[in-house]
């Protein structure tokens, strides 16, 4: 796994709806820019061996940056990736599609739930909203929430964007009644 640089995004909401925000919500986004094992290959049959190499990796990496930059215990949580345009989406869908990278944020997190994802292919500063849910309940609608990230020179052409997201609570000023009113 090569890894070009890290990029930190810590979001602090103290208004919304023209009410103050009790306690602040915090929002916190950690993304790795790295190379793309797979690029410039042409059409990869298996990408097993790619995934091997760096998904545990970048897991390992990204967890605990999230979770430290959030300063809090997260309650949701959501990946993306986006995927430089000599990639394939399924490129980065390889990546964080799996229980090698996926579970150490949910180890990190306290988590049950499967992560919510996004992945897109893109030039460089392309923008991309990382969905996110309660870390134990996705029904929960008060945590369904989206946290939009983009890194300015980042996917180059060969490489990938790997982003973990967190949320200390659901959206600001939340107030859908629960799922469950509606069964």
């Amino acid at each position: 796994m090569n890894v070009r640089k890290l990029v930190t995004i810590v979001e602090e909401i103290y208004r919304e709806g023209g009410r103050e925000v009790i306690p602040v919500a915090r929002v916190a986004v950690v993304a790795a820019v790295i190379d793309n094992p797979w690029a410039r290959q042409g059409f990869v049959e298996d990408l097993g061996p790619g995934i091997e190499a760096n998904a545990s990796q970048l897991g390992e990496l990204l967890a605990p940056l999230v979770v430290q930059a959030l300063g809090a215990a997260p309650e949701a949580y959501g990946k993306g990736a986006v995927v430089g345009l000599d990639g394939e989406v399924e490129h980065g869908s390889a990546l964080i599609h799996t229980l090698k990278f996926g579970d150490h944020f949910r180890k990190a997190a306290n988590a049950t739930t499967l992560l919510p994802a996004v992945e897109k292919r893109g030039p460089a500063g392309v923008s991309f909203d990382v969905p996110m849910k309660h870390i134990t309940d996705a029904t929960i609608r008060s945590h369904h929430q989206t946290v939009e990230v983009r890194v300015p020179d980042a996917p180059h052409p060969g490489e990938i964007v790997i982003a973990l997201a967190a949320a200390a609570q659901g959206r600001p000023q939340q107030r859908l009644a629960s799922l469950t009113t509606e069964q």
